[in-house]
């Protein structure tokens, strides 16, 4: 591998070493793509973002393809070869670079990479792509569901006992309009923030700099663009105007009935985006922000200040937080649990390659023992919204269903709307449903004592 002070001529190189740490080394591509991008010229670094997450997109279709056009596996020490081809299947058939331009480059990359050895390998199997392009394309028609989805088997499994006895919903469509919505690029959605402006206030000082959008369905302070823009071209931002926040994630507010004056707990609440949600559009309210990490907290308290707001900001385990506050003392709780964020592939590609069937269990320990520790210090009368970015029901439905059962004096309160899907325990947005993200949303409440 090159040294890391080395710079790539070819933003094939850097793609591929960003992809395999990811595939590979487990690692987000949060972190790997920064760190290829910074070994090619800035020139470059956008086509570099753009290969890895349409490969990471497409990965197992693409690497369905390329397995078929191989003699033999590649061993997993040469996932950066894997990526390599990968990505050059997808820049033949998804991007208008020449094919011919695309085997070269990808030859070349090799040996940038360190792996001169396989430079006649990727040219073989490229040329043959390129020959035989018709059928090899035909193969993915009889290609195993997952492949054709585009999602890990696990996955797919999952999703169709998930809604194979859904009344209104069919499970192959939830499946294609998953798989649909994991391909697409999601849009880039605001929450204006109506104590400094308003939506169409704001949408026309954006039009007249060029930046277009539209309102959103759903949300009453959400803002769709046209087109992603940096977020320091946003009118008003660095004054609390406006924030980025999908759709999806602007709805909790409506469910948690806030008043002024009520004391409010944002459990995991980094980086920060509902904490401020909540007090832009209540004011008065007494608001504590938890999360685990500290550095991820620092994110929360920018996004405070950016608006002028104010939080008591905690660094704690919610698993535990009836040790840390041993009092019923909250009228109103938000859990947005950590999960296996099934539901914001379109957002994040890699998490395909990054979660497996085997993490489930081990977050539902982590919800289950978050919902059981917060629900002792909510306030007799109070109400807990659980959500997750999860479209998975044991991470949902069976999750608040079995803390029913161990709760068995928790109130499942059941409300009607608009969007999502209506489950047993809540609702369920699935990616891309009006543009939204996929969330899952209950709500408990604590009956008073008699």
């Amino acid at each position: 591998m090159a040294k890391a002070s080395h710079y790539f001529s070819r933003p094939q190189s850097a793609a591929a070493q960003a992809l395999a740490n990811v595939i590979a080394g487990g690692i987000s591509l949060t972190d790997a793509l920064p760190q290829a991008q910074a070994r090619v010229k800035p020139s470059r670094r956008a086509l570099v973002q753009a290969l890895c997450f349409g490969t990471l997109r497409e990965q197992e279709s693409l690497s369905f393809l390329r397995d078929g056009l191989l003699n033999k596996p590649l061993p997993r020490r040469e996932a950066d070869i894997g990526a390599l081809l990968n990505l050059a299947l997808f820049q033949i058939l998804r991007s208008p670079t020449a094919p011919q331009k695309v085997v070269n480059d990808c030859v070349a990359a090799t040996r940038e990479l360190g792996k001169s050895w396989a430079a006649g390998l990727v040219n073989a199997v490229l040329r043959r792509f390129l020959r035989e392009q018709e059928q090899q394309l035909a193969r993915l028609d009889t290609a195993p569901q997952w492949v054709r989805h585009n999602l890990p088997k696990w996955l797919c499994h999952r999703l169709e006992k998930d809604w194979e006895k859904h009344p209104a919903q069919d499970a192959q469509g939830i499946l294609s309009k998953v798989s649909a919505a994991c391909l697409a690029h999601p849009p880039m959605t605001l929450r204006v923030n109506l104590a400094i402006t308003d939506r169409d206030r704001w949408l026309k000082q954006a039009a007249a700099e060029g930046i277009t959008g539209r309102r959103c369905q759903f949300s009453p302070v959400g803002v769709i663009l046209d087109n992603p823009v940096d977020i320091t071209a946003l009118p008003g931002f660095e004054q609390g105007a406006v924030s980025v926040q999908d759709e999806a994630a602007q709805l909790v507010t409506g469910l948690l009935a806030l008043e002024s004056g009520q004391r409010v707990l944002d459990a995991c609440a980094a980086p920060g985006g509902k904490t401020l949600a909540m007090l832009e559009q209540t004011s008065g309210l007494q608001m504590t922000a938890v999360d685990v990490d500290d550095v991820r907290l620092q994110r929360v308290r920018e996004n405070l200040a950016r608006a002028g707001q104010k939080a008591e900001l905690v660094v704690a385990d919610a698993t535990a937080a009836h040790l840390l506050w041993r009092e019923p003392i909250f009228d109103r709780i938000l859990l947005d649990a950590p999960c296996s964020a099934t539901g914001v592939i379109r957002r994040h590609p890699d998490i395909k390659c990054l979660r497996r069937e085997a993490d489930i269990a081990n977050v539902k320990q982590i919800q289950a023992a978050m919902l059981d520790s917060l629900w002792k210090t909510l306030k007799p009368g109070g109400r807990l919204v659980y959500a997750t970015c999860s479209i998975l029901r044991d991470e949902n439905d069976r999750q608040v269903k079995a803390f029913l059962a161990r709760q068995p004096q928790a109130k499942l309160v059941p409300f009607d709307a608009p969007w999502g899907h209506d489950t047993d325990m809540g609702r369920q947005i699935l990616p891309g449903e009006n543009d939204m993200d996929g969330f899952f949303y209950a709500i408990l409440e604590k009956p008073c004592a008699n």
